[in-house]
């Protein structure tokens, strides 16, 4: 099916390869640390550094910040001085994550939420090109589906060769090492970004009532997803699984979100964002109560395997579906906010509906923000077929 949304061509001029590359090497940096967080702030808390609660404020600080920073750089900063910008946030990050090294407590929190900034901005400038592409869910799934593998195989050689022997502190050093690094790829971005349509009812550069109903629906997706998978170790262990099962779900998830990104990548202008909403739906209900029936291990991988890869297909069409509800994209150049917030904010709300024994309010919460994020999509695409 030919998806008749999506624009025929580039919003301004078309990067070279060069330019995409540098741009999307600058995005992946900025969103690194998300699949990053496991590893080092569980490697800070082992060697006595941050308490169990600190561990949840830091993480949670520091993706609200890009949240916010990404969507704040969305509505009101001018997509130009892009290398310049790339650059600056390279450095200030490199610096952040040196600092990290030299904190404990609290103090960790602080320094996390300061990185939070730079990183955002790296991924405003990445959803920028994504937000003019005449297929942004191809070009979002080019995105998900390489920061989901530059996660997997920096947290590998992290653990293979670096935190073991020099501990937390050698893992927060080679990231600003790696920081810098993709900062200064971003000389080989574009200088400018050609300008969103202008809409004389919003302010700024804020997207309208319909663009802010898709955005919610972004935020409540993410809140389901991320609150799901927050919690899938403990409904592991209160099935009754080996603990080795937990671990191996998440590798074989991650291995299937990079499956489920390439595959919406290749179907990119060949299915509409609705069906894939359906179709994803439909299964991630199916997937929640099997979840919930607390399976043995072969199907508690499975679950888990499908749910990875169904959480990465669909993740590309949202950018489609926020175009709809507001053509101008500048809901669009939101989302990635939206997408952080609802990623940081869903496992806060779900937790409290569980306990130390009994997780499954976390799919009870992921259900609701499902079937929310269900009505807002379908009414905004219902009234956009009636219009």
């Amino acid at each position: 099916m030919k998806d008749n949304v999506a624009a025929p061509a580039w919003i301004g001029p078309a990067p070279s390869l060069a330019q995409a590359t540098a741009v999307m090497t600058v995005g992946v940096m900025g969103i690194m640390i998300a699949g990053l967080q496991p590893l080092l702030l569980g490697a800070l808390a082992q060697e006595g550094r941050l308490s169990a609660a600190q561990l949840g404020h830091a993480a949670t600080a520091e993706l609200l910040t890009m949240g916010l920073a990404a969507g704040l750089a969305g509505a009101w900063l001018k997509p130009e001085r892009l290398r310049l910008i790339a650059v600056a946030c390279g450095v200030a990050l490199m610096a952040l994550n040196a600092a990290t090294t030299r904190t404990s407590g609290e103090m960790i929190t602080l320094v996390r939420a300061f990185a939070g900034v730079p990183s955002g901005l790296m991924m405003w400038l990445t959803i920028g090109m994504i937000s003019r592409a005449p297929r942004p869910e191809r070009w979002s799934g080019v995105y998900l589906t390489v920061q989901t593998l530059a996660q997997f195989l920096l947290a590998a050689a992290l653990t293979a060769w670096v935190v073991g022997r020099w501990g937390a502190n050698g893992g927060f050093l080679a990231l600003a090492v790696v920081s810098l690094v993709c900062g200064l790829a971003g000389l080989g971005a574009p200088a400018r970004y050609a300008p969103l349509a202008h809409d004389d009812s919003q302010a700024g550069g804020l997207p309208s009532a319909r663009g802010w109903v898709s955005l919610a629906a972004a935020f409540l997706f993410l809140a389901f997803i991320v609150a799901v998978w927050v919690y899938a170790e403990p409904l592991s262990r209160q099935a009754g699984h080996d603990p080795k099962v937990a671990g191996t779900a998440v590798s074989l998830s991650l291995a299937c979100q990079v499956l489920g990104g390439g595959a919406a990548t290749l179907l990119a202008g060949r299915v509409r964002w609705f069906w894939a909403l359906i179709v994803c739906s439909v299964v991630d209900f199916g997937l929640l109560a099997a979840f919930a029936s607390l399976p043995p291990p072969a199907l508690f991988l499975l679950a888990t395997a499908l749910f990875g890869f169904f959480w990465l297909f669909f993740m590309p069409f949202l950018a489609p579906m926020t175009i709809e509800a507001d053509p101008t994209r500048r809901a669009a150049m939101l989302l990635g906010g939206a997408q952080l917030l609802g990623g940081s904010l869903g496992p806060l709300l779900a937790s409290g509906l569980v306990s130390d024994t009994d997780a499954r309010g976390a799919l009870a919460f992921g259900a609701g923000s499902l079937c929310l994020a269900l009505v807002l999509a379908v009414g905004l695409h219902l009234r956009h077929a009636r219009g």
